[in-house]
């Protein structure tokens, strides 16, 4: 039997296997000739530009087609193709018969009357939605006065020789043809034939051209790719892990990645300057509608870089992408505000900046105002803040000012709203006016630039309470009272954010970010004395009014880092057990490095002008995190159990 020597005792199996592997290794392989490869690999050679004149048209001809559905136009006049697809919607008129054909490339008519003979006729009378097709055929011009605009195929008709019936369809619960969309369980449970949807085609399309171009892009930037694991070590920190067991090590559990950061780090220490992944992330918490417990970003890392450098670096992406699908310029470098700035004038760390309507702050006013809850909110060190609702008066009467304020009370802890209407004589009228200083009155007035129609609201309350339901406020206004155009789109940076937040659960500094996060180097000395006034060298894009990425620069220094650890109450013994291999790479010459995650699933949902990030993926979980389709989660059969040496305690009924 073997024995364990000092070093190997405590360890666990997976430890003491490594070690085990990496001491055969040390010995046998330490005389191994360096791999030699052909210069031209070595050095950088950036990949030739596939465009869509040079790509894959000659692999859209194949044994059942020569063309794609939306390929046929007035130049393929009179030639005979065959087409392969779906019946997308199907018209018998008697003498005449009508059928739309679909694939993924787009529509074409086919058209059967009398000249195509009753054989065609027969099968093309027996068609339904949704069963696939082959039809050959001649190209010829629509008849006059039923050219269709609507459709890039609109000029022309595919008119049969033969039609191949490949299969049938059951009576579909989805029909891709409806603009009616069924709910959205059903939609789910079959979403091959929700997929099928032009809408949802062209969505995917534009998150495959999304993926390319950042690629593209990063490739001319020097970047390589570089894959890591998805089996990994479970490092508690922020949201729960999802565990899988191991059959070899019984008792043991790898964690999916909530994101590759330490491996990230990990690539810059190993030399690895210019990184990115399209990563599968996981995280195991409550869902909203722009969450998913299984979602896609962008991560990039990069060493030898400050701050600048970075959001340098992303500005360029930010308009490549823009221009390539949208074909908007984008003006760079993209504008930029402090995370303090940001509260302070929207009360929102990633504030949409299509519109105006900032938050202005009356406290100053409201200490000598003469009105009771203005006055106590000034005296006890909160905030009194407003907006101003330019133009908005007459259109918000006494109820729907009620239910603004049922609105905030619902979904801030505010206590209520202050308003005023501005009367065509400049003064502000409300039931709450006779109880102010008619000079303060108007002095507040004029802070918020007030004229006839406008509608002030106020909130008093601590500056938390205030952010949170003026943003809502100023959030709703921007939708109601359309201050912006929907389709537009306006990017800018938030940086110097709050490294630390009160956990109030655990009675304790947790880390904003993560625990690797650099400080600014004028905050440093404040880890200790006012860790609540200590901004991170951190930084997020705002796309709309939602961050689109978050990244900061990393600790490299072991001192600052063990400071940080000893502030979040993690001890050096914890420490080494949750991220001990990257402490150790630390030790070894670390460079300065930071990075970003770009949240590819929520980039789409914003270019795609979506509402519903499960628009945007192919096969999304719903909000419990569920898969209608496949019905997964599910369980499992004893054996497996067995071998995981698993047993499941099922949760007791509760009681009737």
């Amino acid at each position: 039997m073997l024995s364990l020597n000092d070093d190997q005792a405590g360890k666990s199996p997976a430890q003491r296997q490594v070690r085990g592997e990496v001491a055969f290794r040390t010995r046998f392989l330490r005389k191994r000739e360096p791999m030699r490869f052909p210069r031209h690999i070595l050095e950088w050679q950036p990949f030739a530009e596939i465009t869509d004149e040079n790509a894959g048209k000659a692999q859209d001809k194949t044994l059942l087609r020569t063309h794609t559905c939306g390929e046929l136009r007035k130049e393929h006049l009179g030639q005979t193709v065959t087409l392969a697809g779906w019946v997308h919607t199907h018209r018998d008129q008697g003498g005449l018969i009508f059928f739309n054909l679909r694939d993924r490339y787009g529509i074409t008519q086919v058209a059967i009357g009398p000249e195509q003979g009753e054989d065609v006729a027969a099968i093309a009378r027996d068609l339904h939605q949704e069963y696939v097709v082959s039809v050959t055929g001649e190209v010829a011009p629509r008849p006059e006065g039923m050219l269709n605009k609507k459709m890039e195929t609109g000029e022309v008709e595919l008119r049969p020789t033969s039609i191949a019936l490949l299969n049938k369809s059951a009576p579909p619960p989805l029909i891709p043809a409806t603009p009616e969309l069924p709910s959205e369980e059903t939609r789910l449970k079959y979403r091959y034939l929700d997929l099928r949807r032009p809408e949802m085609q062209q969505t995917l399309l534009l998150r495959h051209r999304m993926a390319k171009g950042m690629r593209d892009y990063f490739d001319e930037q020097r970047f390589i790719e570089v894959e890591t694991p998805i089996l990994g070590r479970s490092t508690p920190e922020g949201a729960r892990d999802y565990l899988v067991p191991s059959r070899v090590f019984p008792g043991n559990f790898y964690a999916l990645p909530q994101s590759p950061q330490l491996y990230k780090q990990i690539l810059m220490i190993a030399g690895y300057d210019r990184y990115i992944q399209i990563a599968r992330c996981f995280r195991d918490e409550d869902l909203r509608a722009d969450r998913q417990p299984e979602f896609t970003q962008l991560d990039l890392e990069m060493a030898f870089v400050e701050m600048e450098d970075v959001l340098g670096v992303v500005d360029g992406l930010v308009a490549h992408i823009a221009k390539i699908l949208l074909d908007q310029d984008v003006s760079l470098p993209l504008p930029r505000m402090t995370y303090d700035e940001a509260m302070e004038r929207f009360g929102h760390d990633a504030p949409d900046l299509r519109y105006g309507m900032e938050l202005i702050d009356v406290t100053d006013l409201a200490g000598e105002s003469g009105f009771r809850v203005f006055e106590g909110a000034s005296q006890s060190g909160g905030r009194v803040r407003g907006i101003n609702a330019g133009g908005a008066a007459e259109g918000y009467s006494r109820k729907k000012i009620d239910e603004l304020t049922e609105f905030v009370q619902g979904n801030s802890q505010a206590k209520g709203l202050v308003w005023f209407k501005v009367e065509t004589d400049g003064k502000l009228a409300s039931p709450t006016a006779k109880n102010f200083k008619p000079e303060v009155l108007e002095q507040i007035g004029q802070r918020l630039e007030a004229k006839p129609g406008d509608l002030l609201l106020f909130v008093a309350d601590s500056f938390d309470v205030t952010c949170k339901a003026l943003h809502l406020l100023r959030k709703r206004f921007g939708e109601e009272l359309k201050l912006y155009d929907p389709r537009s789109m306006h990017y800018s940076w938030v940086v110097e954010l709050q490294m630390f937040e009160w956990d109030e659960e655990e009675n304790r500094w947790a880390a904003k970010h993560h625990p690797f996060t650099a400080p600014r180097p004028e905050d440093i000395e404040k880890l200790e004395s006012d860790p609540a006034g200590c901004r991170a060298v951190a930084y997020d894009l705002v796309i709309n009014g939602s961050e689109a990425a978050g990244g900061t620069i990393r600790i490299h220094n072991a001192d600052v880092q063990q400071r940080v650890f000893n502030l979040l109450g993690i001890e050096e013994e914890q420490a080494q057990e949750r991220f001990g291999f990257l402490l150790d790479a630390l030790k070894f010459g670390a460079p300065p490095h930071g990075g970003i995650a770009l949240g590819l699933d929520r980039w789409v949902m914003t270019f795609a002008g979506r509402d519903n990030i499960r628009d945007c993926i192919a096969f999304p979980k719903t909000q419990k995190a569920t898969d209608m389709m496949t019905e997964a989660p599910g369980s499992v059969d004893e054996r497996q159990m067995r071998e995981l040496g698993i047993e499941v305690r099922k949760p007791e009924k509760a009681d009737k």
